[in-house]
């Protein structure tokens, strides 16, 4: 992730500036006249209006050039010449702001990209949630709860960049100042990632010292086990062949570009930090690379839609199994009239059980349209169930399944994924179900931190990766 500052652009992005996105008399607030089923009641407006003018005072936290930049990979993925991953926490915490926790999620991206450049054999694009996913939706604007012995409703919690999670009436009640520390420690997360990344952070050329202890759980079968060995063997074995010979773009591994993504909730939030630059035209979200709308706020009628078809960033839509495939067609035309490449990326989400089904329908009514979107599966939120014991897990089995049958899918009807979207951890944490770690549902609670919906660990989020890598080729 390299930083330019937007006062200068003496280097240019690898294709030129597409026509404006926006249209009609779109303007930074016109989403303000629209419903947002989201909306976060504050109750000191005032309080709001001082956060909103400090964060529009503030510098970007990216910035256009590598907005286009990340563009301009898209839209060489949507030809097939490069593939998306993009993960990191279901809601990031400001109190795991610190090293260790932003080191473990960056390391196993890295190491889960360089699998998949090796097993699909085309660049990775590398993209974070992080440095601004601190809000969340809710199915619920209240909850009801035990505070000081006696049950009582609150706000429910929507992420540290509106209230906290602690069930209290302090805690709970909506706190505009959050926006501003949101963008504070956004700021020192990507400072510090900028940092490990100019400095070699990770070094990607010895695939052999990683942790693979999964390798040797009872739970895999001798071919997965030795196909997995084999994949390891074989990255070592290329990456130290090609730095002997001199190939400048392997030893380069260890500095690696980096995106930042964040579900844009909070409309108060991105609209403060939405600008022009310099020397282009439109606006920019500068808060984040890519954005996205989430499944409960894509309605074309919607505030987000309207804040989101007037920015020059590439976006992301969520789609779940309710979704109408001629709704969404219609929703890429109000966000991208002008079919501009590397702008669309529709984060599938269906459900292991309803893939089969569901997709081919939205596959043929996109492909009809001509509009140019990057496939992108996300097998995670269409598979969270609860447990008896009312913790939220999901099991590894369904998503494979779902990554699966999407890749099988896409091969039947001649289009492609392009990328996949996975909500995990580098840590040891025991929230998702299943895979060769032998989670189930007993040891859950052995170390369970997620505030809001269950994550892959390290070794499963690995595993995925080299299942990702080998089954590409097979199917």
């Amino acid at each position: 992730m390299s930083h330019r500052p937007e006062h200068s652009h003496s280097t240019t992005p690898p294709t030129a500036d597409a026509p404006q996105a926006q249209a009609g008399n779109w303007s930074i607030t016109s989403w303000k006249s629209r419903l947002d089923p989201q909306q976060v009641v504050y109750q000191d407006r005032a309080a709001v209006e001082r956060a909103v003018t400090k964060l529009r005072s503030l510098p970007p936290l990216v910035t256009s050039w590598e907005i286009e930049r990340l563009k301009s990979h898209i839209a060489e993925a949507q030809r097939g010449e490069r593939f998306l991953l993009q993960g990191g926490d279901c809601a990031e915490r400001l109190d795991d702001c610190r090293p260790e926790h932003i080191t473990s999620k960056l390391k196993i991206l890295l190491q889960m990209s360089l699998v998949l450049v090796h097993g699909l054999g085309k660049p990775v694009i590398r993209v974070g949630r992080f440095a601004g996913q601190y809000a969340k939706p809710r199915s619920s604007k209240t909850e009801r709860g035990e505070f000081k012995g006696q049950e009582i409703e609150l706000p429910s919690y929507f992420g540290d960049l509106v209230n906290r999670e602690a069930f209290t009436p302090e805690a709970r009640t909506p706190d505009p100042h959050l926006m501003v520390r949101g963008y504070q420690h956004a700021a020192m997360t990507l400072n510090f990632i900028r940092a490990l990344i100019d400095g070699g952070f990770a070094d990607l050329h010895h695939p052999e010292y990683w942790d693979l202890s999964f390798l040797g759980s009872a739970a895999l079968s001798e071919q997965t086990r030795s196909a997995y060995q084999r994949m390891s063997t074989e990255l070592a074995s290329a990456l130290k062949f090609m730095e002997n010979i001199g190939e400048r773009d392997v030893k380069d591994l260890s500095s690696v570009e980096f995106f930042t993504s964040h579900e844009g909730l909070n409309l108060l939030y991105e609209s403060a930090q939405t600008r022009q630059v310099p020397h282009r035209s439109g606006y920019y979200d500068l808060s984040t690379h890519l954005p996205w709308i989430g499944e409960r706020t894509r309605s074309p009628d919607g505030a987000h839609v309207e804040y989101f078809r007037g920015i020059r960033n590439p976006i992301g839509v969520k789609i779940g199994p309710s979704a109408d495939p001629a709704e969404i067609a219609s929703l890429i035309e109000i966000l991208n009239p002008d079919h501009e490449p590397g702008r669309m990326v529709l984060i599938v989400r269906l459900g292991a059980k309803n893939v089969r089904e569901n997709l081919p329908r939205l596959i043929e009514e996109i492909s009809r349209s001509g509009a140019p979107v990057l496939w992108v599966c996300d097998p995670m939120h269409g598979n969270t169930r609860t447990t008896s014991t009312g913790r939220k897990t999901r099991d590894m089995d369904d998503i494979t399944t779902e990554l699966l049958h999407t890749i099988q899918t896409h091969r039947e009807l001649g289009t492609r994924l392009g990328g996949v979207h996975i909500e995990l951890t580098g840590e040891d944490v025991t929230e998702c179900v299943g895979g060769a770690s032998g989670i189930t549902e007993s040891t859950l609670e052995t170390n369970y931190s997620s505030a809001l919906d269950p994550r892959l660990n390290y070794a499963q989020s690995l595993e995925l990766a080299f299942l990702l890598a080998n089954r590409v080729h097979k199917v």
